[in-house]
């Protein structure tokens, strides 16, 4: 081979192993560009989908809720009869504490019947608010009640910040274990189970009845004020849309023992002007002439529906 020949053997292997070496390089960078993409849609894929599932509930605004409190009459004291277990899917209650013996669990809704409020209470004027509001109502409405009522307490148990004052009105077990069941603070446990209410429906009333303990006492008012004020406050509430329904105690035509703090309870619209007076006349008393017997009670709460129907659905009952 001259000289010349292999100068051109040499350039032409250049050329060649160039050439070579360029489309290794070309392979290379598009594996791995293609390998990246690989890692990069598979991160993709791994990424966790949103759950569709989990869509919040919208609220009902035809299921409406009530909110009750008070003292032992409110709570439950006239004996339940057969006639008061009879419920009604449209007529709601959402369960206050745990109770083995009903078979029910604290902030699960059933459907109402008495007891309303604590495991082992009787009969309250809030069972038959519901079922009378039911009776009167289109069908496409349901009435839910929650109830958080303490017997034997002072009005200002319910006081946000002064309820600490009042735990101790009585020392014995059978008050003291109520407010130990509602965590120490019946109004932030009514509070907080109303707030877990609106999840589902809307609040359209409060029902109280309290006054025996509180009797004489011409402050009462005052202090039903300040309570009211903050259940719309914590509630995000309007009282022009949220009506205040207050019950007297046993009337003097029952020969009431504590008749006289009816003068007082009638002067609440004074301060409340969004609250009405539920009247007690010709409503049965037991023997003890404090609490309501059960067709007494069973009146009351008819009374409180009655008004409670005039008031949001501008309605006269048909039905009693």
């Amino acid at each position: 081979m001259s000289l010349q020949q292999t100068e051109l053997f040499m350039i032409h292997l250049t050329t060649t192993l160039q050439r070579i070496t360029f489309f290794l390089g070309l392979i290379f960078v598009t594996h791995f560009s293609f390998s990246a993409n690989k890692i990069n849609d598979l991160k993709i894929q791994t990424t966790t989908p949103r759950d569709s599932t989990k869509v919040t509930p919208e609220i009902d605004a035809n299921f409406h809720i009530y909110l009750c409190f008070g003292q032992s009459n409110m709570e439950g004291s006239a004996t339940i009869a057969s006639q008061d277990t009879i419920s009604n899917t449209r007529f709601q209650m959402l369960q206050s504490l745990n109770c083995p013996n009903l078979n029910r669990t604290k902030g699960s809704w059933y459907a109402a019947a008495a007891p309303l409020t604590q495991c082992y209470t009787g009969l309250s004027p809030a069972d038959y608010f519901g079922k009378n509001m039911i009776k009167n109502l289109p069908d496409s409405i349901t009435i839910a009640v929650i109830n958080v009522a303490v017997g034997g307490s002072d009005i200002r148990l319910f006081n946000k910040k002064k309820y600490q004052k009042f735990t101790d009105t009585y020392p014995e077990d059978w008050f003291q274990n109520k407010i130990i069941d509602y965590g120490g603070n019946p109004y932030q446990h009514l509070i907080d189970l109303a707030k877990k209410s609106q999840k589902r429906g809307i609040i359209k009333g409060i029902l109280l009845h309290q006054g025996e303990t509180n009797h004489g006492d011409t402050k009462w008012p005052t202090y039903v004020k300040k309570i009211y004020r903050n259940m719309l406050k914590d509630l995000s509430l309007k009282a022009n849309q949220v009506p205040l329904l207050a019950g007297e105690v046993v009337h003097k035509d029952q020969n009431g023992l504590l008749a006289e703090m009816n003068t007082i309870i009638q002067t609440l619209p004074k301060s409340i002007p969004t609250s009405h007076i539920i009247s007690s006349r010709g409503c049965g008393a037991k023997s003890d002439r404090t609490h309501f017997n059960s067709e007494g009670i069973r009146e009351l709460g008819k009374r409180y529906a009655i008004k409670m129907l005039s008031l949001q659905y501008n309605l006269v009952p048909t039905h009693n």
